[in-house]
């Protein structure tokens, strides 16, 4: 199904019953970049805690002719130099054949407008390395790269050591 910018295009919160689409899209986004074997999420992860007792993200859901077109999966954040909190955009996706008719953008634009309502004062992701696109479409839309912080993560086998000691 080609969609065009004219497509009804509709938003909506994501439910527990969405999350086989969801874990569908974060493969299909994971190697669309090529690093499919980083996608480690489960069916049962993302009920857990993203449906759970303590969820901890949440996904909207851009939707044409009732069908998942995008996601956008953000959880709450601060800034403690800001002083305001703020959103962090852990992964976006547009499914392929729904691409070139602004449905990112959009549903980006929906988001913030929602955190903004909601008291949320910006917005804060980072771009996979090698994802040209990504970066083209966050620097097209006013995003600029951060020159003054690394990120570093404790993972796996060296989060549990680091825990234990």
């Amino acid at each position: 199904m080609a969609v065009t910018e004219k497509s009804d295009l509709s938003f909506r919160l994501a439910v527990r019953e969405d999350c086989p689409a969801i874990l569908a899209a974060l493969k299909l986004l994971a190697q669309s970049i090529g690093v499919s074997e980083r996608c480690e999420s489960t069916l049962q992860d993302l009920e857990m805690h993203g449906f759970g007792d303590k969820p901890q993200f949440t996904v909207m859901l851009a939707e044409t002719d009732g069908k998942m077109a995008g996601m956008c999966l953000y959880f709450p954040m601060f800034s403690t130099w800001l002083g305001k909190p703020g959103l962090y955009i852990q992964d976006i996706y547009v499914h392929e054949g729904c691409r070139n008719a602004k449905i990112g953008e959009k549903l980006l634009r929906h988001v913030s407008r929602i955190g903004r309502d909601e008291g949320y004062a910006y917005l804060r992701l980072t771009v996979d390395e090698g994802n040209e696109g990504g970066a083209r479409f966050y620097s097209n839309h006013g995003f600029i790269r951060s020159d003054d912080e690394y990120i570093y993560k404790l993972i796996g086998p060296a989060f549990d050591a680091f825990c234990d000691a």
